[in-house]
């Protein structure tokens, strides 16, 4: 994997489509965790539990498991109630059990014209468990593929790796697969170009672990009027920098059905998005929309 470093100040003017300044994507992730592993290695909870401690993978951890299921029954529901009352759309990832496991939150989103990413096979799995053998990674990749196309009726653009835990071999198998983005880097507020040893570029659209619901709720200790005033200050200043600098920026929450998707948080979620409705100047937009544009036009902003 290699990309250039090129300090933002030195960049060209990044411009979106129709001369909007802030593109902003509403991530909910749709994810499935087994009940139990084979092995009684610890068990990787891919995000804050409920109730602390690991345990080991061949036990089964109750409250945590059902406290994640919340989302899958209850929370992701909620969600779709305010983006759909919103008329705005969310970018959704997906691991592949999730479609094997719980197909009807993925026929929800598919109803609704969404996007939706690969996001592993399973969320208690990392790449990094493949990180010294390539062709076992190639094999998780392909698999959560396979599941992703047959779920969603369509071949895959992009990829989000579970807990953003790729490997250094991760952006060379997706350019071979024909995906255009990654999701798993941090490190910019614009896309840029990253290089494969196909020699097929791919476009990084990057996640966030900061402006999230885990960070910002479960970590920080938040509650509604919290997580939102979070979310209006990086909408704020990324919205002024682009107007003060006519470069484009981007934003994205991180959004998990169990943790947002509680009743006394979910309002964070509403009171954000009627907040970014009152701006002519923003593109709520999906990652493969964006990828494609830079694909196209990248050549004058870097």
């Amino acid at each position: 994997m290699h990309y250039d470093f090129v300090p933002l100040p030195d960049r060209k003017p990044l411009k979106w489509p129709n001369g909007k300044k802030l593109a902003v994507m509403l991530t909910t992730n749709l994810e499935y965790w087994d009940q139990v592993r084979e092995d009684d290695a610890p068990y990787y909870p891919g995000g804050p539990g409920i109730v602390g401690g690991t345990l080991a993978g061949n036990v089964y951890d109750n409250p945590n498991w059902t406290w994640r299921e919340y989302g899958q029954r209850v929370g992701v529901w909620r969600m779709f109630d305010v983006f759909d009352k919103a008329g705005v759309p969310s970018s959704c990832t997906m691991n592949a059990k999730m479609g094997l496991e719980r197909r009807a939150v993925v026929d929800a989103a598919v109803q609704r014209g969404w996007e939706i990413v690969p996001h592993n096979y399973v969320q208690s799995d990392l790449l990094t468990d493949f990180f010294f053998d390539k062709e076992k990674e190639r094999e998780v990749i392909r698999e959560t593929l396979r599941v992703y196309k047959e779920t969603t009726g369509r071949d895959a653009k992009g990829w989000l790796s579970s807990s953003l835990r790729c490997t250094l071999n991760t952006v060379d198998i997706l350019a071979e697969e024909g995906l255009i983005f990654t999701t798993d880097l941090l490190n910019d507020d614009q896309p840029y170009l990253v290089q494969t040893q196909s020699g097929t570029p791919i476009v990084s659209v990057p996640y966030t672990s900061e402006v999230n619901d885990f960070t910002v709720f479960m970590r920080q200790g938040m509650d509604a009027d919290g997580g939102a005033r979070v979310f209006r200050e990086q909408f704020d200043w990324l919205r002024n920098e682009a107007i003060e600098q006519d470069s484009g920026r981007f934003m994205n929450i991180g959004l998990h059905p169990h943790v947002i998707g509680q009743p006394f948080r979910i309002r964070a979620l509403k009171d954000f998005i009627e907040y970014a409705q009152q701006f002519d100047d923003i593109w709520f937009a999906t990652r493969e929309e964006i990828a494609a544009w830079y694909l196209e036009n990248h050549q004058d902003h870097i």
